[in-house]
């Protein structure tokens, strides 16, 4: 709910941005040199810099403005939003008067006054850009022989989306500068404040604040890609081949926005024996539960496959490994193994209610193995089997697993699906055009998304695997 605002106490035509100018008796003594802006925004009085673009946010975050405060950052100006100034100050109708303020269009600026930071925190809500603070105010807690910026620190730990001005006395430049390295975005002598002066640094302010935050955003992109990177190479299996002819390829887009990975699973290895065994799976639903589920099987199965199991005693034990993992008793997982004999011409297939794999041999046709011995879903039917059928596979040969999210995908403005008879007609299209590996399964994956006119919904893994004579 909103944050209540307190009486004014102090200056109140100050809310209203129409509070009169400093009086000559308040400015400095001595004649001032003309005060300007360098190209890069820095505020100056004749060669002096009173000002520097630095700015550091601290990245820690708020417990009640989080992203509110940098969209309205973001908006500010291009969508005509009236500039919002908090000043915070021990005595805001004395020392220190803020003048009529306006913005870039000559709008003027909304001004509220705090006594304190317990006021401050009451009147810091989403719709306030950037604070005008005193350093001499004292932090929470502390006493004088403290950290002299301790109040600013406590600022933006407070309001760290904020853009934020320093006020010091005049001729205090190394205090002020100390403010920017902070975290302030400039800093600006209390003794020398107009109209003209003030409304630009804080434009300035809020301007530099923008900045960095979409720099820091930039980079903690960047950092999650790094991360996600490192993390998909750890859970993505690498096959183990070492030895063997056959080769090998894959290809994997999760269905969910942003997601590292889906339900959808793979692996292969290559056992002692001289036996090639490859699995594809999918768990049912798109969550993290389900990606985290689809990794552990893919981990139980190669373990048992190193093991010596194979067949319906390996598909067992992994819907034992389902159902004690999973989340709820109505998630399954539909799973297809293959394992290639060491002479690489036959193969055994198992089905757990997986589509079937499609097979090409040159001079012949793309189709599906055989799948009329398809057995169920793991973790649908406690003790339930899954028959092992013997395929006879030649010299040479690409044999494709793939997951239901290939074919699941609209076609056109019909809002038919692709099925398994569309893909193999695309498959045999892409093979006849000479598509081969990395090749053939990238062409089907992106020809699969263009039919289905964006991004597909569901989770896509394929594995192709390759045999020359």
């Amino acid at each position: 709910m909103p944050a209540p605002i307190p009486r004014q106490r102090a200056i109140p035509a100050v809310e209203s941005g129409q509070a009169q100018a400093a009086s000559p008796g308040d400015g400095p003594s001595k004649e001032e040199a003309p005060r300007q802006t360098d190209p890069i925004g820095n505020t100056t009085a004749g060669n002096t810099t009173v000002g520097n673009p630095t700015a550091g946010d601290t990245g820690r975050t708020a417990a009640t403005r989080t992203n509110s405060v940098t969209d309205s950052l973001s908006t500010t100006g291009a969508s005509g939003a009236t500039l919002t100034l908090l000043v915070i100050e021990d005595d805001p109708g004395g020392s220190t008067v803020v003048p009529e303020l306006l913005d870039a269009a000559g709008r003027p600026i909304r001004v509220r006054a705090a006594r304190n930071l317990t006021e401050a925190e009451r009147l810091l809500t989403d719709d306030v850009h950037c604070i005008l603070l005193d350093l001499a105010l004292t932090a929470p807690g502390r006493s004088d022989d403290d950290d002299e910026l301790a109040v600013l620190k406590h600022v933006l730990e407070l309001a760290p989306r904020h853009a934020v001005l320093a006020l010091t006395a005049s001729g205090d430049a190394e205090r002020g500068a100390e403010a920017v390295r902070v975290g302030a975005q400039d800093y600006l002598f209390r003794d020398e404040l107009d109209s003209r002066l003030l409304s630009r640094a804080i434009r300035y302010a809020v301007e530099r604040k923008r900045s960095d935050t979409a720099e820091r955003r930039l980079a903690e992109g960047r950092m999650r890609a790094q991360e996600n990177r490192r993390l998909e190479r750890g859970l993505l299996p690498t096959p183990l081949l070492d030895g063997s002819s056959l080769r090998f390829a894959a290809r994997y887009r999760p269905g969910r926005s942003r997601a590292l990975l889906g339900g959808d699973f793979y692996d292969t290895v290559r056992t002692p024996d001289g036996t090639v065994h490859a699995m594809i799976g999918d768990v049912c639903g798109h969550g993290p539960d389900e990606a985290a589920l689809g990794v552990e099987l893919r981990i139980a199965w190669r373990a048992l496959t190193l093991a010596g199991l194979c067949g319906d005693e390996l598909l067992g034990t992994l819907q034992q490994v389902l159902e004690h993992e999973r989340a709820d008793e109505e998630i399954f997982a539909t799973l297809c193994t293959v394992d290639i004999a060491p002479d690489g011409r036959r193969a055994g297939l198992c089905l757990a209610g997986h589509p079937s794999p499609l097979v090409a041999r040159p001079g012949r046709p793309a189709q599906l193995l055989p799948y009329d011995n398809n057995g169920p879903a793991l973790g649908l039917l406690p003790g339930a089997r899954w028959p092992r059928m013997q395929v006879e596979l030649g010299a040479e040969w690409s044999l494709m697993l793939y997951t239901d999210g290939l074919i699941e995908g609209r076609v056109g403005d019909s809002g038919e699906r692709l099925g398994q008879e569309g893909m193999v007609r695309m498959v045999r299209r892409q093979l006849s055009e000479g598509l081969r590996g990395e090749q053939l399964l990238r062409a089907a994956v992106n020809e699969v998304r263009d039919l289905n006119g964006g991004e597909l919904t569901d989770d896509v893994a394929v594995v192709l695997l390759d045999r020359v004579a």
